[in-house]
């Protein structure tokens, strides 16, 4: 079975439409995706992340084709960067609806007893601090507003362990942790917060970590759907929980990840 994944699905059912969505981590991969798809769903977009090159890229797609977007860096180790984004949303759009929070890192493989603190505090200022100073800044204006809906890119290995994975898993798990609580917290106050594991997916991070044939298709095999996804396939689970359709839902974290958890 190849590990290619299906065919391209159609789309569009406006889920979005009208919602003003910042979207951090957006210029290449599922924040990317998950940009371009929010606005063929009708939302206003704000794209934000270090390399505003390929954000302006990727904004002038959008506007060319129709959608409402705007872009803003952001480095989200900075406070000030990431309050600003929040801040030029609202200045920009009149408001916050909903945020896509996808900036993260891996790295520090192997054995606990090998590792540095250099790798520990990397991982962890990216992958929980950041997005923590995300949400605050991002729930403050919704609480404002009158509500919203948060989505969080999390990871398969935030569900489940691998061997020599501990930091980023560890990284991912408490992730999870801070979702569970702030759909908690914010559940009276009209504030949905969820959170998306995707397993192997076709980004710059991936061709990096799998950069041979081999590697790919080995990869793909440790999954039991047995194929590496389309950046799309995430943004499409976005979708679900950022939209009305998953009013009823509040603090999960989907699993994206053909089916590695269930064993």
């Amino acid at each position: 079975m190849p590990y290619s994944n299906p065919s391209p699905l159609p789309f569009h059912f406006n889920r979005l439409q009208e919602k003003v969505i910042l979207v951090i981590g957006a210029s290449s991969g599922i924040g990317e995706a998950g940009a371009r798809l929010f606005a063929k769903e009708g939302a206003t977009v704000v794209l934000a992340a270090r390399r505003l090159d390929k954000l302006g890229a990727i904004t002038k797609d959008i506007t060319s084709s129709g959608g409402k977007a705007a872009a803003v860096t952001c480095d989200i180790l900075k406070e000030e960067d990431v309050q600003n984004a929040v801040t030029f949303t609202i200045s920009t759009f009149g408001r916050i609806d909903s945020a896509f929070n996808n900036a993260g890192i891996a790295g520090g493989r192997g054995p606990i007893h090998t590792l540095s603190m250099t790798d520990y505090d990397r991982i962890f200022d990216v992958n929980l601090r950041g997005i923590f100073m995300c949400m605050k800044y991002e729930i403050s204006a919704m609480l404002e507003s009158g509500g919203g809906t948060i989505v969080n890119v999390s990871s398969g290995a935030g569900l489940s362990a691998s061997p020599g994975n501990s930091i980023y898993s560890a990284s991912k798990f408490g992730l999870g942790a801070l979702t569970r609580t702030a759909g908690l917290d914010y559940a009276k106050k009209g504030i949905r917060v969820n959170a998306i594991a995707p397993g192997p997916t076709w980004t710059e991070a991936f061709e990096q970590m799998c950069p041979t044939e081999e590697a790919k298709e080995r990869m793909a095999g440790m999954f039991p759907m047995n194929y590496v996804a389309d950046a799309e396939d995430m943004a499409r689970a976005a979708v679900f929980l950022l939209s009305e359709e998953s009013r009823w839902t509040t603090g999960i974290t989907l699993p994206c990840e053909g089916g590695k958890s269930l064993g």
